[in-house]
């Protein structure tokens, strides 16, 4: 007994001591990336309890308060939005604290980019906290996060069209014949992984002997989006490239088959209802993925890009009154540096992803029976998807042609 006390106190040991050792290792130029491992830590979170939780939550009282207790399904649902909502409420903390940081001196900084054993330990106490939350409180969470997972998905859709054209402006401004070349062949590459694409989708969701005229209309009207893309780049009013064009396609194909992978799989047009549990583990797998690639681009791309929010230069007014030596003047001037990006929409990205990624692992918490034990299944989920292609091609269009519309602006 005494030896199992004694060696159960030195794992407990190490282990700090290893969290310490990495808490300190995180400098100023890793803290992003350490934020992002932070939420990714709770995605497994959420998946974990999704699956093992429901049993234990039902034995809570102040929880399974019910007269007749829920499905299993309402378990698991419940489980992700409370780890989801401590996840929210921790990045929005730190969202409203920092709202105002100009430059390296303010003390707030040193909050941002340090005291990471502290932030675990409140991050950790804050999704604990959730489960003693009252149910009511949790609903309300629930009908919030659909509206914040719509706005993460347009920040995407931004985030997106600025980072195409932007690489396109890249490739072109190099001005040679191999950067045209290598732009022709990858627009090409894009536009034959469409139509390809397309055909798949065709074979999977519109079987023959079905009547299955909504599978079609989202199909055919994702290929009229991507022939109008092409049109109104050429255009020689617009002088648009070819490049954004042929991503922004391929990627609204992938949202057309993002939404009709997510209809009900006793959907008689749902050609996958024989691989649903393939299909939902692979849909899964991609959606937290691009859910964490994505928070990674939008919190590093948005926070640094911003001049909405990001905040202003403040230059150093006056000299010293004493001379200092160069450490010290060194140190003065890295203190007075502005602060590169906005701390305040760097984590409000994080909370809106919060929303979006408990959306994507309850199917927008409104799946029932054999699709509610499944990922991101259900009539809502189709419609999210299908809404955020239209709003892309929407936006890319309107980058286009808004130039020309309103040649006074900058855009």
């Amino acid at each position: 007994m005494w030896a199992a006390s004694c060696l159960a106190s030195c794992c407990a040991a190490c282990a700090c001591d290893a969290c310490r050792t990495v808490v300190s290792g995180i400098s100023r130029r890793s803290a992003r990336i350490a934020y992002c491992g932070l939420f990714a830590l709770s995605l497994v979170v959420s998946w974990i309890l999704r699956e093992v939780a429901a049993p234990l939550m039902e034995k809570l009282p102040w929880i399974n308060h019910f007269h007749k207790t829920p499905d299993r399904e309402w378990f698991e649902t419940d489980a992700v939005l409370r780890v989801s909502l401590g996840n929210f409420l921790f990045f929005t903390i730190l969202s409203v604290s920092m709202v105002g940081v100009k430059n390296q001196r303010d003390p707030r900084d040193a909050v941002h980019h340090g005291g990471w054993m502290m932030k675990i330990i409140c991050w950790f106490i804050l999704v604990i906290l959730m489960f003693f939350v009252p149910n009511e409180i949790i609903s309300f969470y629930e009908s919030a996060s659909k509206f914040g997972a719509g706005l993460f998905l347009l920040v995407q859709v931004v985030l997106l069209l600025d980072f195409v054209h932007g690489w396109n402006d890249k490739w072109v401004g190099y001005d040679e014949q191999f950067w045209y070349v290598a732009l022709l062949v990858f627009s090409l590459v894009c536009y034959l992984a469409t139509f390809g694409f397309s055909g798949l989708l065709f074979h999977w969701f519109t079987p023959s002997g079905q009547d299955c005229g909504l599978n079609t209309f989202f199909i055919v009207m994702t290929l009229t989006l991507v022939l109008l893309f092409a049109i109104v780049a050429l255009h020689p009013a617009v002088g648009g490239s070819i490049l954004p064009a042929s991503v922004i396609s391929l990627y609204c194909m992938y949202l057309c088959y993002s939404g009709l992978a997510s209809e009900p799989r006793d959907y008689e047009c749902n050609g996958l209802h024989k691989h649903s549990k393939a299909i939902s583990t692979g849909t899964l797998t991609l959606g937290l993925l691009t859910t964490v690639l994505s928070v990674v681009y939008s919190a590093v791309r948005a926070g640094s890009s911003t001049t909405l929010l990001s905040p202003p230069s403040s230059p150093r007014a006056g000299k010293p009154l004493l001379p200092m030596d160069k450490a010290d003047e060194h140190e003065e001037k890295e203190k007075n540096k502005p602060v590169s990006y906005s701390y305040a929409f760097f984590h409000i990205i994080f909370s809106l992803a919060s929303m979006y990624s408990a959306m994507l692992l309850t199917g927008w918490s409104t799946s029932v029976g054999e699709s509610g034990k499944l990922v991101d299944v259900g009539w809502p989920s189709v419609w999210v998807r299908i809404i955020t292609g239209w709003a892309t091609a929407g936006l890319y269009v309107w980058s286009l042609v808004a130039p020309i519309l309103f040649p006074e602006r900058e855009f």
